[in-house]
């Protein structure tokens, strides 16, 4: 359902139900153009005037003690005593620079030195009357006098304050023709809600309707004027206030605490989103901007392991690494996490320049914010694993000790469309790499392989298992290098995956494009991947082929649909046919499996000292028997032969055929 709101041009604009918008100008009305004044005046001015109305006040406040105590309005003490020891407070208030801030920006905390101050006057009155210096005032007027007083400027702080915040508001709303306000819950009604909700109040954007906690001796309560209620009434209150976003403000709940949560939503179209570390609250960086979206592994049902510092360092720290495809997503992330680990050198080698500028410049910028002592040695270096000449060179120059051999054509399609330019990459390069690596005598070499080199039913698949092959080969041989390869699925937000595709998608309003109903992947982040590749890397001993633990597997189509939920939007489909964003099924594509495999058969697998990380044994075939078809791509390549590929992909890889797209 949308409704909408009529200009002065005579357009509308559809809106969704939980936001509202006013596209009108509003007449400059005296408010309006007295704010606008006072807000311009220079500080100096603004406090001034705060000052007198503040003795102005003081003046009131101490004619209506005088009253209290004696019962009657009249003046009990004559107009020169009333204004001499109305003065008093207001002189040690700017003392003690209660007016160097200014009411937009006042903080409830600033009131506890005006007490003190106030505590403080108050032993100064009863010692001047105790020297008869005041005798014609009570002795309990400058008591009752400095609590109105207390309590009158704490109010008139406060109210100023929301004035103006409101006001601003009204005057961004003026200058921005589109901007919409939206209710919001804040679910968690501790600390950290209660300093989003002190933000909050001063948005121009959002609408804060209720808290929502789980502790039961909350319920019922109010804070600052929003009551609380209990989390089980989130969902009636979500449809009930037509509220569009939920802040999460519990920054110390577990990830399967907060998935916990964002499942209780997901019958529901609303934006999920969450604070930063208790480190940030702490801080004091409580803010709107630092709300971020729900990451899409929050509702995943992975959990991660902490890392073995000793395999971290094992292989990187004080030593020269070298990254191909530094500039994709895994080489970039590993390149990140190298650095962490303090090498000697890190070269990173890269065939596009654009990449490669890219992950250099970010790194220097990292850099830069480290001691002189802990910088490290960054060389950016174009190259192509296929010219093996200019990686023996490199890794000699540099004196290269471990290598993460990253570069690949990844895309199923693409490579299958280019299968003799994905193979010559994927599987000639690997050797290329990996020989030169053996003739530096660098001590360790990893491949990044992926899950799609088992059983796989498309020419990237198959140049990756072959790849593999060559790394088991050529282990086999009498050399001093530890060769080893890792195997993973799916990563979050690299360049082949799925979820910024989704998120492209939900963005221009859809439709989201899946390709079956019954595809699922595995999925994991490149921070973890990473981590992983290089604890595994460091319990090679030679020829392993390491197998990272990937969590359930995922149904594709449930991954878009929860992307639509967490968007704030509803999928369309045959039961929600008024449903915001629709999901299509365009079929597979060449070369596209159904499921994803880790391993060649559910018996070959061994565990190791990490528990995400196990090894596969697989068969293997001689380095000899590898070499020959690598020496025969270049020929077939020129002549197209993909007969011959696939026939040769038939007998060294196993399971391997030719995908059949399911109807």
């Amino acid at each position: 359902m949308t409704i909408s709101v009529e200009s002065n041009n005579n357009t509308q604009r559809p809106l969704s139900d939980n936001c509202y918008v006013s596209d009108e100008q509003v007449p400059m009305t005296v408010s309006y153009r007295l704010a606008k004044w006072l807000l311009g005046l220079p500080r100096q001015i603004k406090q001034v005037i705060l000052l007198i109305v503040d003795y102005v006040i003081s003046i009131f406040c101490l004619f209506c003690a005088l009253s209290l105590r004696y019962g009657t309005i009249d003046n009990h003490v004559s107009p020169v005593v009333l204004a001499l020891y109305a003065v008093v407070p207001v002189i040690g208030l700017y003392a003690i620079g209660f007016y160097k801030g200014v009411a937009r920006i006042f903080y409830d905390g600033e009131m506890h030195h005006v007490l003190q101050l106030f505590v403080l006057l108050v032993f100064v009155f009863a010692i001047t009357h105790y020297l008869h210096w005041t005798s014609y005032l009570p002795r309990s007027v400058p008591l009752l006098y400095l609590f109105l007083l207390f309590i009158c400027l704490w109010n008139s702080r406060l109210t100023l304050r929301e004035l103006l915040a409101r006001w601003e508001g009204k005057h961004e709303a003026r200058g921005n023709s589109d901007i919409i306000y939206e209710n919001v819950i804040i679910y968690g009604a501790g600390k950290a809600g209660k300093a989003l909700f002190e933000e909050l109040r001063h948005s121009s954007r959002y609408q804060v309707i209720a808290f929502v906690d789980e502790d039961s001796r909350l319920t019922g309560a109010h804070i600052l004027g929003k009551k609380i209620y209990a989390a089980a009434n989130l969902i009636n209150l979500v449809t009930k206030f037509d509220i569009s976003q939920v802040f999460l403000a519990m920054p110390t709940i577990s990830q399967a605490h907060r998935r916990k949560i964002i499942d209780s939503l997901s019958s529901v179209s609303v934006k999920i989103k969450q604070l930063p570390s208790m480190e940030d609250i702490a801080d004091g960086k409580v803010t709107v901007s630092t709300l971020r979206e729900v990451d899409i592994l929050d509702v995943l049902d992975r959990q991660t392991v902490a890392p073995v510092d000793e395999l971290l360092h094992q292989d990187i720290k004080g030593k020269g690494v070298l990254v191909t495809g530094a500039g994709g997503s895994i080489g970039s992330e590993l390149c990140r996490q190298i650095i962490k680990n303090q090498p000697r050198c890190l070269v990173l080698f890269e065939l596009s320049e654009y990449a490669l500028y890219a992950v250099h410049q970010e790194l220097k910028s990292q850099q830069a914010a480290l001691p002189e002592a802990d910088q490290i040695e960054i060389i950016a270096l174009i190259g192509n694993v296929i010219n093996e000449g200019r990686l023996r060179t490199v890794f000699k120059q540099y004196q290269i000790q471990t290598v993460y051999h990253a570069a690949a054509y990844k895309h199923v399609p693409i490579v299958e469309h280019n299968p003799f330019e994905g193979v010559i990459n994927n599987s000639k390069g690997t050797y290329h790499c990996v020989r030169a690596a053996v003739d530096a005598e660098v001590e360790t070499f990893v491949l990044i392989s992926t899950d799609k080199a088992v059983r796989p039913t498309n020419i990237m698949g198959a140049s990756k298992r072959l790849a593999e092959l060559v790394c088991q080969g050529m282990s086999q041989s009498d050399i001093s290098t530890r060769i080893s390869m890792v195997r993973f699925g799916n990563v979050l937000g690299s360049s082949g995956s799925v979820v910024p595709l989704f998120t492209k998608q939900i963005e221009c309003g859809g439709p989201i494009t899946v390709t079956h109903p019954e595809v699922t992947r595995y999925f994991m982040t490149i921070p973890e991947a990473a981590n992983l590749v290089i604890q595994a890397g460091a319990m090679a001993h030679g020829g392993e082929v390491f197998v990272l633990d990937m969590g359930s597997p995922v149904k594709i189509v449930d991954l878009a649909r929860r992307m639509v939920l967490l968007s704030g939007c509803e999928p369309k489909d045959n039961a929600h046919p008024n449903g915001d964003i629709e999901i299509i099924f365009t079929g597979l594509r060449p070369g596209e499996k159904l499921y994803e495999e880790l391993i060649i058969g559910e018996s070959n697998i061994e565990s190791t000292r990490h528990p995400l990380i196990m090894q596969a044994v697989e068969d293997c075939f001689p380095l000899a028997d590898i070499e020959a078809i690598l020496a025969e791509l270049t020929e077939k390549a020129q002549q197209e032969d993909v007969i011959w590929l696939k026939r040769q992909f038939r007998y060294f890889v196993s399971g391997y055929q030719e995908c059949v797209t399911p109807a």
